[in-house]
């Protein structure tokens, strides 16, 4: 794990624009910046200073860098901007950080970013003139945010924005990756969604027992990942956990068994699926493609979220989601990497873990399996979902900040961690 959690540090040292800290969302050509990959970049510094990746020093240039850009780039209404009300969008140009392609203002992946700012401000807690900027500089563009702006159906608080036609017609509603976005709406000291926000998000949930467990169901495998990268949900619960007799942790958990499981069945026949290959998650994929051998059409997709144990599922597996659930089941997760480097050694190269890979589609890699390239919200959970087994570091960190504590006493969450006095209270 310390191997493979290097390497995909590695990802965040080199796919990156020096002179704006902007990570690039795939090792794919032409790729642009992703506002997430920045979010990742800065959770990661920490832990590779505690590595010894990086020096501090080098870390903190790093996250200056990155922090000055984000706080002074163009933020109106217009599509060359980088943001607009705190917010930023999903993808940038490399050189320039203006909004690329026709990507959306992004509020779950400007929530990474947020995170990613307050883990460095936890982290550089130094009494000198560059690590009391980055503290300023998160916390600023933080408190930026305009939550209720991205409320145009309160409560619930809506995917994104794009100029010149306005809100996307969706809001984060039911369970998903979006919990923490949540905590950190809840919590904002300037522009705080209210208290029913939660209520609405929670609204959505499905309870379900699958192969023996029963948990708050997500298909997707980073539904069960990307909030607890932040957030020590270990005994901490909310009024819909606590009527369970659960917690979020315990259900990532257990999701990640059903996912094990559900791979060890089979119930789809696909190739190389049993209780050591799993990992369905939202990745690349080798498609799209139609294939027919005369009797069936086989299908594959490119980018998807594909989930189990309802699929969509075309075989396609992702190493990268099975190391981000080490912290809830790390014997199954050792035990399955082990076997996936053994049997599929192209699914290790420069990065680490790839993103995906697909058993029975040929293409690049080894010449026998298609594997993918690797992505920055792929490879960062790995990395900081490593180091929380490991040592806790992000989530030790996160507990410091006030904000998150707020969020998460507003939801109505108790327990645990959250019943110990305040740092500095």
């Amino acid at each position: 794990m310390a191997e493979l959690q290097r390497l995909a540090f590695g990802y965040f040292e080199h796919e990156i624009t020096p002179w704006n800290g902007l990570v690039r969302d795939s090792t794919k050509a032409r790729s642009p910046a992703t506002i997430a990959g920045s979010g990742f970049a800065l959770s990661c510094y920490p832990v590779a200073v505690e590595r010894g990746y990086l020096s501090r020093a080098d870390a903190v240039a790093r996250t200056l860098t990155s922090l000055r850009f984000l706080w002074e780039a163009p933020q109106n209404r217009t599509a060359k901007a980088t943001g607009y009300r705190g917010f930023f969008y999903h993808f940038l140009d490399m050189t320039r950080g203006t909004r690329a392609r026709w990507s959306e203002l992004s509020t779950v992946d400007s929530a990474i970013l947020f995170a990613g700012a307050l883990v460095a401000a936890a982290y550089f807690d130094r009494e000198n003139a560059d690590e009391t900027e980055i503290r300023d500089l998160a916390d600023a563009i933080y408190r930026r945010a305009d939550w209720r702006w991205a409320s145009p159906r309160a409560p619930a608080i809506s995917h994104g924005w794009k100029p010149y036609r306005g809100f996307i017609n969706y809001d984060w509603r039911g369970y998903n990756e979006a919990l923490f976005l949540y905590l950190l709406a809840l919590g904002s000291p300037t522009f705080p969604v209210p208290e029913s926000a939660w209520t609405e998000w929670t609204s959505g949930y499905q309870w379900r027992k699958l192969y023996g467990h029963e948990f708050l169901y997500g298909g997707p495998l980073f539904f069960h990942q990307y909030s607890h990268i932040w957030v020590d949900f270990r005994g901490v619960q909310d009024a819909y956990m606590r009527s369970r007799g659960s917690d979020y942790f315990e259900n990532s958990r257990r999701a990640t068994l059903v996912q094990r499981e559900y791979a060890r069945r089979n119930p789809r026949g696909l190739t190389g699926y049993d209780e050591w290959a799993w990992g369905i998650s939202a990745c690349d994929g080798p498609g799209p493609l139609d294939t027919e051998d005369g009797r069936s059409v086989s299908r594959a997709w490119s980018y998807r979220a594909r989930g189990a144990p309802f699929g969509p599922d075309d075989g396609t597996l992702a190493p990268t989601a099975v190391a981000a659930s080490l912290p809830f089941a790390p014997d199954v997760v050792a035990s399955s990497l082990a076997a996936l480097r053994e049997r599929y050694p192209a699914v290790v190269g420069r990065y680490g873990l790839t993103s995906s890979f697909n058993p029975s589609r040929s293409g690049k890699g080894d010449g026998s399996y298609w594997v993918s390239p690797y992505y920055a919200i792929d490879v960062g959970p790995a990395v900081l979902m490593t180091e929380n087994h490991q040592t806790g570091l992000i989530w030790r960190l996160m507990r410091k900040n006030p904000h998150l504590r707020v969020g998460l006493e507003r939801a109505g969450f108790a327990g645990g961690w959250l019943d110990e006095p305040a740092p500095g209270g």
